[in-house]
């Protein structure tokens, strides 16, 4: 038996308004588990939205620092379980070695979160050095929030899932992935981007929601020089924003916004 589930449903329920009761339907996200395993051995269980399962694999593994690019997967398998999914990825024999030493490093700290020093630095580990020379108007970033909003199909069916979308000027909206976690959210679109060979470098990347450093470190690890959301970051993402060169604009509603880190970027001129 397998799940063939749909990223959104349609579900029963009873609204209650000044004591009337009145039956209806509402449309929910979906939720499911998601097994990441690396050459037959499981890494990782997320709970995620499911859809771009294989744009999932290929952004956390990036993020995570298991492959360095997407030819260091040798194959990708998203299998359906009666429980949730399961996505097999074995690994280039270049990337063997160096895969079987992280998992051995991990076996202590992974059964109790972030416990020991090797977990704490792993938490807060300097995000890659920002190059690029994206500047842009305080206009662009009106517009390009506008543009996610617009896009976001599945949220405007559920009105509670998450998105990150590239949007690059004189293109507006390069791509987009929507998943119930934030962080799933850029991850597939990392992996979406990595696969096509995409680059980041003159582009910003969006989100809506707040900013927290693993937000920042896997924007900086895919080249984005400007991040935007719609919500705020917290200090710890600013820091580390500031450290590798990553303008961080937040609080992002409208006309208006914050920019916390490297304002250069944002020019004074134009519209």
């Amino acid at each position: 038996m397998s799940l063939h589930l749909e990223p959104v449903i349609r579900l029963p329920q009873t609204s209650v308004a000044k004591g009337a009761f009145v039956a209806g339907e509402r449309v929910l996200p979906e939720e499911t588990p998601v097994a990441f395993t690396y050459n037959g051995s499981t890494h990782a269980v997320m709970m995620a939205s499911p859809a771009d399962l294989e744009d999932f694999a290929f952004g956390f593994s990036l993020a995570e620092g298991i492959i360095a690019e997407p030819g260091d997967l040798a194959s990708v398998e998203v299998v359906e379980h009666d429980l949730g999914y399961e996505v097999r990825m074995w690994l280039r024999e270049t990337c063997r070695g160096a895969y079987q030493s992280r998992r051995r490093a991990m076996a202590g700290p992974v059964g109790c979160g972030l416990c020991g020093v090797e977990s704490l630095a792993e938490a807060v580990r300097p995000a890659s050095r920002v190059v690029g020379t994206l500047h842009l108007p305080p206009g662009a970033i009106a517009a390009a929030m506008a543009d996610l909003s617009d896009a976001q199909r599945l949220n405007k069916e559920a009105r509670a899932i998450h998105a990150a979308a590239l949007w690059r000027p004189g293109q507006g909206l390069i791509a987009i992935r929507e998943d119930v976690g934030r962080h799933n959210a850029l991850d597939k679109l990392a992996g979406s981007l990595a696969k096509s060979g995409e680059s980041c470098s003159a582009s910003m990347v969006l989100l809506t929601s707040r900013v927290s450093v693993e937000m920042v470190q896997k924007a900086a690890r895919m080249g984005a020089p400007i991040i935007a959301a719609i919500s705020a970051p917290t200090a710890l993402a600013v820091r580390v924003a500031e450290g590798c060169g990553l303008t961080l604009v937040a609080v992002a509603r409208g006309e208006s916004f914050e920019v916390f880190t490297h304002p250069e970027r944002i020019t004074r001129s134009g519209s």
